[in-house]
C-alpha cells in the first residue's frame, strides 16, 4: 500500500493523475481514521521523503497537519491534429487546485493564491466564495465531500458547513459537480434565476453571466432543472438541457458522457452554439482578447470540436475558415475580420 500511496502522490505531483487515480488517492484519505495511526504515519512518512527532493510540494505545520500546494507546472494534455469531427476522449487528466479534505485524519490542502477566495455573510450566514481565474481550472472538496471541478473564470460560493434539510450553492461559470448523496438533504445548485436540484447525481451546468443560454448536462443520477421555482425539465443520465435567458428551453437532447463535462478532458466541443459564445469560451480558457469586427457572424450557430492544447491561433484559424471571415493576431489580441 506503500508503494501505491507513493505513486499517487508523484501522479499528482506531476499533474499526471486520472480520474481513476486521483479517485483512489481520495479514497485511501477519506477511508482513513484518527485512530488509524500506522495508514497516518505512512502518509506522512511519504510526504516527509517527497518534502526532501521538493520543499515546495508538501510540509507538515505545528498542529500535524499535512500540507499541499499546487506544482508550478500546469498539465499540458498530448497534442492531437485539429479535427471538425467529434474527438474521442484519452484519460481524464485534470489539474487539481483548491482545499482537498480528509475525513476525520488530517487536511492537505494548496494554499490559494492571494485573491482566490472571499468570506462573506448573506441572509446571516456565512458564505466562502472560491474562484478561478481566466485560464485556469481548480478543484473543490465541499464540506459535504460533493467534489466540484471550475472551469476558468468561474466561481462557487457555498457555506462553511451544511445545516438544515437542504444543501445549496451558487455557480457563477462552468462547473462539473459530483454530488455526494445525502439522504433528506438535496443538493441546489442556484444560477441566477435557475436551480437545479439533486441529491447524489454528476453533473455539468454552464452559466456564465452574459451569455445567452444556461446549459445543464447529467452524466449520472436524476435531477430537477427549476426556474423562478417552476420545474423547466427532469433530467436522468445522459440528458441535457438549454435554456435562454428568459427562462424558454432552449433545447433539451440526449447527450454521450464523454461530453458532459468535456473541458475537463482537453476537449472543446460546441454544438450548434453561437458564435460569440464560443469566442467569449475561447478569451476565458486562453486569456486573450477576440474582436469580432464583421458583425455577420456574430449571430451564426457553430458545430465544431477541437483539443484545447492545439492553442488559441489554430483554434481561431478553425472558426474563421468554418465562417468564412479572416484573423489577424497581435500580442493576446486577435480579430475576426
Amino acid at each position: 500500500m506503500e508503494e501505491r500511496i507513493r505513486y499517487l502522490l508523484r501522479q499528482y505531483e506531476n499533474n499526471k493523475c486520472s480520474h481513476e487515480e486521483l479517485e483512489e488517492l481520495f479514497g485511501y484519505i477519506r477511508n482513513a481514521r484518527s485512530s488509524d495511526v500506522p495508514l497516518k504515519r505512512t502518509v506522512k512518512k511519504i510526504y516527509d521523503d517527497i518534502r526532501k527532493n521538493h520543499p515546495s510540494f508538501t510540509y507538515v505545520d505545528e498542529n500535524g497537519r499535512l500540507i499541499l500546494t499546487e506544482p508550478e507546472q500546469a498539465f499540458l494534455p498530448p497534442k492531437e491534429a485539429i479535427s471538425g469531427k467529434n474527438i474521442k476522449a484519452p484519460v481524464w487528466m485534470i489539474l487539481i487546485t483548491g482545499v482537498v479534505m480528509i475525513a476525520a485524519v488530517f487536511w492537505i490542502m494548496r494554499k490559494d493564491k492571494p485573491g482566490n477566495h472571499a468570506t462573506f455573510r448573506a441572509g446571516g450566514i456565512a458564505l466562502t466564495k472560491k474562484f478561478s481565474e481566466r485560464s485556469e481550472q481548480k478543484f473543490l472538496l465541499l464540506p459535504d465531500s460533493t467534489e466540484v471541478w471550475l472551469n476558468a473564470a468561474s466561481s462557487l460560493e457555498f457555506p462553511d458547513e451544511f445545516a438544515g434539510n437542504k444543501r445549496e450553492v451558487v455557480l457563477s461559470g462552468e462547473a462539473f459537480f459530483k454530488v455526494k448523496d445525502a439522504e433528506g438533504m438535496p443538493f441546489i445548485i442556484h444560477t441566477g434565476k435557475v436551480s437545479t436540484v439533486v441529491l447524489g447525481t454528476s453533473l455539468n451546468i454552464k452559466a456564465y453571466p452574459g451569455e445567452r443560454a444556461v446549459t445543464v448536462s447529467v452524466s449520472e443520477g436524476k435531477v430537477n432543472v427549476k426556474r423562478n421555482g417552476n420545474i423547466v425539465a427532469i433530467l436522468v443520465k445522459g440528458q441535457q438541457v438549454r435554456m435562454d435567458n428568459a427562462g424558454k428551453k432552449v433545447d433539451e437532447k440526449n447527450i454521450a458522457a464523454s461530453k458532459v463535462a468535456a473541458w475537463m478532458q482537453g476537449n472543446m466541443i460546441y454544438d450548434d452554439e453561437n458564435f460569440t459564445d464560443i469566442i467569449a469560451d475561447l478569451e476565458r480558457i486562453y486569456n486573450v482578447n477576440i474582436l469580432i469586427s464583421n458583425k455577420e457572424v456574430q449571430s451564426l450557430h457553430i458545430s465544431t470540436s477541437f483539443r484545447k492544447d492545439t492553442g488559441i491561433s489554430q483554434a481561431l484559424l478553425t472558426l474563421c475558415r468554418l465562417t468564412g471571415t479572416k484573423l489577424h493576431s497581435g500580442d493576446r489580441q486577435f480579430e475576426i475580420q
